[in-house]
């Protein structure tokens, strides 16, 4: 099965990559750096040419109202293309409860990336993960004045993106969903507790305040960022994947 790969060279689309490399499909990496770019559409039908399956794994560059506009642009140019070839099965990564925290641009962003998926003309399938592990540290510096962190008590059950990749790479490789697969790691933490113990396997001796107001999730109401009932639970526990970033 021939795969293409938007945003492949990526955190998570090179890890997808490989885990079909591996499984024995052919899947090709499409970036600006070869020659294909969502915003313009420049390169699109080439790259999609002869592919069964096309992954979006790209991201907008930032999180703020423009976020939304940049989804639209891509997801079009995207679909417009992969009908144009022939291409038989469009994926995404989104977000698990991003239609439940409608006070965040970049949610909002991501539901209309899912909504103009669910309205064009391909069969499609979406994979909704929890935040990734690697994304903890960005989160620690975006709420701390330089001796303390201030997070909320939002709960989230983070996972690896290797776990996250391995998901994504799995739906690619059959049929079209035409619905929603959640993904979640093992373990539920609340976000301050989160950064304490990454804090303490960095061996930093800064304390984290528990704030509601602070960051991007401190408008994450209840439990939404969890796994629902019907999520694939990932085996990576944070822990564990601290023990590697060693």
């Amino acid at each position: 099965m021939r795969i293409a790969v938007l945003g492949g060279t990526g955190l998570i689309g090179s890890q997808v990559v490989g885990f079909l490399a591996a499984d024995g499909h052919d899947a090709e990496p499409l970036s600006p750096s070869n020659g294909v770019d969502l915003l313009t559409g420049e390169g699109l039908d080439a790259g999609l040419k002869g592919a069964d399956v096309v992954v979006n794994l790209t991201n907008s560059p930032t999180f703020d109202e423009k976020s939304p506009e940049f989804f639209r642009v891509t997801m079009e140019n995207m679909l417009a293309a992969a009908q144009r070839q022939g291409v038989g099965h469009a994926v995404i990564l989104s977000i698990v409860g991003v239609d439940q925290v409608p006070a965040l641009d970049y949610y909002r962003a991501k539901v209309l990336q899912e909504d103009v998926l669910k309205g064009g003309p391909v069969p499609w399938s979406i994979v909704r993960a929890t935040q990734f592990f690697e994304f903890v540290k960005s989160v620690l510096s975006w709420t701390s004045d330089g001796d303390t962190v201030r997070l909320p008590a939002t709960p989230v059950q983070p996972l690896a993106s290797a776990d996250i990749a391995r998901a994504v790479a799995g739906v690619c490789a059959g049929p079209p969903l035409l619905g929603v697969r959640n993904v979640a790691g093992p373990e539920v933490f609340t976000l301050d507790k989160l950064g304490r113990v990454a804090l303490a396997a960095q061996g930093d001796p800064r304390p984290v305040v528990t704030d509601p107001a602070a960051g991007m999730f401190g408008a994450v109401e209840g439990d939404v960022l969890t796994a629902p009932g019907d999520a694939v639970i990932a085996t990576t526990t944070f822990r564990e994947w601290l023990a590697t970033q060693k």
